[in-house]
């Protein structure tokens, strides 16, 4: 565990969530904070000063000076490291880190910690499920939930962490049990200045870990290692000793170790490649920290997976509606494509758009091209993402999103079905990606 000096203060940036989490751990432990942010009212501006009046408040912008004579900065994850201020005290040799950091340096139980593009929602939620079941006292959070400051207790007995780039990217030394990098797509190009930084950042997650689990099916996603660290992958293909993937025995599919059937693909509430992916990581990943094997098993079973992945909103007219609005990135639409294509007796009609964060739409072509029917297109974006794929498949624009979905229907036939899977954000007509697919979902159910 690192000590934090008390003779001089702990400076923390950014007053959302995350920020107050670290303000209050610090506080509780009676270190001296400064807490500041660039908004004149951040969000928890006002409940910091009424639950902790010693905490020093600096509001409407970052103060340089302040910030170079600090002893550690803790700066929140929706803050670039390039942000002048923070250059400037990173060159005055103080030390900058994340509430991740933080966390490595206070958690006393094992920490199984999970990144990647896509799925690491999923994943989280389902390892957490399996040490449930099994037995443990566990927590879960991260960039999922609940802050980790927030989950530091003597009685945990195991983390499961999901982590953001971002959050990594203020992460030097995690020490995590087992690290996986599950996928790694082109995502967070405004903030990033190249693909390469952000595979970087991503990557950080395997600091100085104990275990690595990688998958088979990106290359990505395998870390630079040292020798002797143990390492176990997971793919959709046939897998050798002590690995985990897909058989096939009899026409049917089964999730597997080596040669021993674990599970049928047929067993499992969540359907589509993808999610047959996902389950292969939660038991490798599950397997490294010692869960047990028929727990982790009855927890997927049991598992119906996430509001806004994918989820099976209703059946109209012979139609599947699907709400992806999780799928935020062009990674994330392709994934869902390529999960639901093969098991949707017709076609797709897909519906995307929104703040596109600079992403290369052309990835998408060969799925679209593959099992979209149709693309119905709105949002900020829309004309870019048309430009990029017309040629792949007929495209119809919409001047609103209920316009899309009432175009999707549409367009629509017995068996086909209709994906929300933006590969967008979602901040030019709502507040978060879940406040799109509640609007998807209302407009199904009022059919």
């Amino acid at each position: 565990m690192s000590i934090i000096a008390t003779d001089q203060q702990n400076v923390v940036i950014g007053l959302g969530k995350t920020g107050y989490s670290v303000v209050a751990f610090f506080a509780k432990q009676g270190l001296p904070v400064v807490a500041m942010d660039t908004r004149n009212e951040p969000p928890f501006a006002q409940q910091i000063h009424k639950e902790y009046p010693n905490v020093k408040l600096l509001l409407g912008g970052l103060n340089k000076t302040v910030m170079c004579s600090a002893t550690q900065i803790v700066v929140s994850p929706g803050l670039p490291l390039a942000t002048s201020e923070i250059q400037a005290a990173i060159k005055a040799g103080v030390k900058v880190v994340g509430d991740i950091q933080i966390f490595a340096d206070y958690a006393q139980a094992p920490v199984i910690a999970i990144t990647g593009s896509n799925a690491k929602s999923t994943v989280t939620t389902l390892v957490g499920e399996m040490a449930k079941e099994s037995g443990l006292k566990v927590a879960i959070g991260g960039n999922l939930g609940t802050p980790a400051l927030e989950l530091i207790d003597d009685e945990i007995e195991l983390y499961v962490m999901e982590l953001s780039s971002f959050q990594l990217e203020t992460t030097p030394s995690l020490m995590a049990d087992v690290a996986t990098v599950l996928n790694i797509s082109p995502d967070h190009l405004d903030r990033y200045e190249s693909y390469l930084e952000y595979h970087q950042a991503k990557h950080k997650i395997f600091n100085g870990c104990q275990a690595v689990v990688v998958n088979r099916d990106d290359p990505l996603s395998a870390p630079m290692i040292k020798a002797g660290i143990p390492h176990v992958s997971f793919g959709l293909d046939k897998p050798d000793l002590n690995q985990f993937g897909i058989v096939e025995q009899d026409s049917k599919l089964y999730l597997a170790k080596f040669n021993e059937l674990l599970l049928g693909a047929n067993e499992l509430k969540v359907k589509g490649s993808h999610n047959r992916s996902n389950a292969l990581s939660a038991l490798a990943l599950g397997e490294a920290v010692g869960l047990d094997m028929e727990a982790m098993l009855r927890a997927l079973k049991n598992f119906a997976g996430l509001d806004h992945r994918c989820q099976w909103v209703g059946n109209l007219q012979g139609v599947n509606y699907f709400n992806d609005s999780k799928g935020t990135n062009v990674g994330a639409s392709i994934a869902a494509l390529e999960g639901l294509g093969p098991e949707t007796e017709g076609q797709i009609i897909l519906m995307a758009g929104g703040v596109g964060k600079d992403a290369d739409f052309s990835l998408m072509k060969q799925a679209v091209k593959q099992f979209v029917k149709v693309l119905v297109l709105y949002g900020e974006d829309s004309e870019l993402l048309a430009s990029v794929l017309q040629d792949s498949v007929p495209v119809k624009m919409a001047g609103s999103f209920e316009d899309a979905f009432n175009l999707a229907k549409l367009n629509a036939k017995d068996g086909d079905a209709v994906l929300l899977s933006p590969a967008c954000a979602s901040f030019d007509m709502f507040k978060s990606f879940e406040h799109r697919g509640d609007a998807f979902k209302k407009l199904v159910e009022a059919q």
